[in-house]
């Protein structure tokens, strides 16, 4: 049996294929969200069948989550991105007991039970720092692109305070910083940095070890070591950390 999962969100769109019989992760794509979802969701679907050398007729059930979720034509049921987020974790790395989850423009906490049941959640959706749009944002005021922040972030010898937390604010401080001759690299330290105290904040006491990291901020070098050092403890990234909402949706869509 084979199941798809679409994750709608709200700066790209995802989609995800899945060997129920294996559990093995057929094939994951992704493109920039629009203004025609049911569109973009459709192409996904066939580039992910293409890709698993599969007949677009060949899956048996599409599961659709995040905001556009209810927009997605073809698919037979939608699912709430947290419980998407916390099924595709479980299934990528089970010992998991916490997720955190930093996406386009919400960051996410959760705490896992068993099964990758959700015991507990927090969720930050109403300013855009701490999400990919503050990150985004940076690696333009650097003139870097986003692959360029690993080997960035390791040359910081003095990472710079970013005092404040408004994406609008805290790109006037970066402006002011680098024209007062601040190195880039200390700027990125310093600003994912913030992040980390930002998550840490909204997670509280819900994480418990191990901890797993996922979203397209997950794949910024630098970003995993800010982390593990504002919690004090180690972060797993799991395979597909783009696509654990997808992912979870085709997971449940084969438990249905």
């Amino acid at each position: 049996m084979i199941t798809a999962g679409i994750d709608a969100g709200s700066r790209t769109a995802k989609a995800a294929l899945l060997d129920t019989v294996s559990g093995r992760v057929l094939a994951t794509a992704w493109r920039d969200q629009g203004v025609d979802q049911a569109a973009i969701a459709a192409v996904l679907l066939e580039e992910v069948a293409t890709a698993a050398g599969r007949a677009r007729g060949a899956i048996d059930r599409v599961v659709a989550t995040g905001y556009g979720r209810n927009l997605v034509k073809g698919a037979q049921r939608t699912i709430t991105e947290i419980t998407c987020h916390a099924a595709g974790v479980h299934h990528l790395q089970p010992q998991a007991r916490s997720l955190i989850e930093i996406g386009g423009q919400d960051s996410k906490a959760m705490r896992l039970g068993e099964g990758g049941r959700v015991e507990d959640f927090a969720m930050n959706d109403r300013c855009a720092a701490g999400t990919g749009r503050f990150i985004e944002m940076l690696a333009v005021r650097l003139g870097t692109g986003l692959d360029g922040f690993a080997a960035l972030s390791a040359q910081a010898t003095a990472p710079r305070t970013i005092s404040s937390m408004c994406v609008v604010f805290a790109e006037s401080e970066i402006v002011g910083l680098l024209a007062g001759g601040a190195a880039p690299a200390d700027i990125l330290a310093g600003v994912q940095a913030a992040l980390a105290d930002r998550v840490a904040a909204l997670a509280g006491r819900l994480l418990a070890d191990p901890v797993a990291f996922t979203g397209g901020v997950a794949l910024v070098g630098g970003m995993r070591q800010a982390l593990e050092r504002r919690l004090g403890r180690p972060v797993l990234v799991p395979s597909h950390p783009l696509f654990t909402g997808a992912i979870g949706a085709a997971v449940l869509a084969a438990r249905e």
